[in-house]
């Protein structure tokens, strides 16, 4: 079972609300000739999220996306954000509709903050909090950011754990020395997880898998899942092969790619 707030009225609501075994979700980004920013990137990756916690708890989902009439570089500086921050493509793509058309059906309905809610024609409502940038983190907020959804030379997906590391419903302040400290947790987990490969497989502890369901399964925990890796990677009592299975399990709601470095090196001569 999945339950999530709904901004309309603050309580926690099972998703889907009826018993099957779909959850369609519908990301909308903001009407008009505004442009995107990190807020919108934000709203695509809670969907994102939702979407992967869907597949881990034995449900399949629907994404759909919902834009301006874009022109056809917009739409592709859209995809390359989307790529570059590990976002699974949406299975579709519509122009804003008065009716709400695209949505009509929705579960979930996820906006960034500030967006028009006309679209939201039923189901829940997500209302993503902002993404505020600090003045030493300008550049992260230019408009070049869908190009590359990074300052130059970053992994994007730093960014992404940067965001993963908040709530959905708290605000996301970008400051070089956050997205720093995020880039080097990404590095270290993933050489981490490539010694722990060369080892054999162990099963995942159950009690800290039973946790990280659980508080997924209530309001999306992400940051307490980042926080339960962080106190598994120094747990003297869990196998190297069991650290790796765990943390090869949850990267599949992370998307952080976190087996990247794996194969990459060679075993210590003894």
């Amino acid at each position: 079972m999945l339950r999530i707030v709904d901004t309309r009225t603050g309580r926690l609501v099972e998703i889907p609300s009826v018993r099957r075994h779909l959850l369609s979700i519908c990301v909308h980004l903001p009407a008009g000739d505004v442009g995107f920013g990190p807020g919108d990137l934000r709203a695509l990756l809670v969907g994102d999220v939702l979407a992967r916690t869907a597949e881990v708890h034995g449900l399949q989902s629907r994404t759909s996306l919902t834009t301006p009439d874009l022109p056809p570089e917009q739409a592709e500086a859209l995809d390359r954000s989307l790529s570059a921050l590990g976002v699974h493509p949406p299975d579709t793509v519509g122009v804003h509709h008065p009716n709400g058309t695209l949505c009509a059906a929705a579960d979930v309905h996820v906006h960034a903050y500030g967006t028009t809610t006309q679209d939201a024609v039923g189901g829940v409502l997500i209302e993503v909090s902002p993404v505020r940038g600090a003045q030493d983190s300008a550049h992260l907020l230019a408009p070049g950011l869908l190009d590359a959804a990074a300052p130059e030379g970053t992994d994007p997906l730093a960014v992404r754990l940067l965001m993963l590391g908040h709530a959905y419903r708290t605000p996301v302040l970008v400051t070089s020395t956050a997205l720093e400290e995020a880039r080097r947790t990404l590095a270290d987990w993933r050489q981490l997880v490539a010694d722990w490969a060369q080892e054999p497989s162990r099963p995942m502890p159950a009690e800290v898998l039973r946790h990280a369901h659980d508080v997924l399964a209530d309001d999306l925990g992400v940051p307490a899942v980042l926080d339960a890796l962080r106190t598994v990677a120094t747990r003297a009592d869990v196998p190297a092969g069991a650290k790796f299975e765990t943390f090869a399990f949850l990267d599949r709601v992370l998307g952080l790619d976190l087996a990247r470095e794996v194969g990459h090196q060679h075993r210590a001569a003894t």
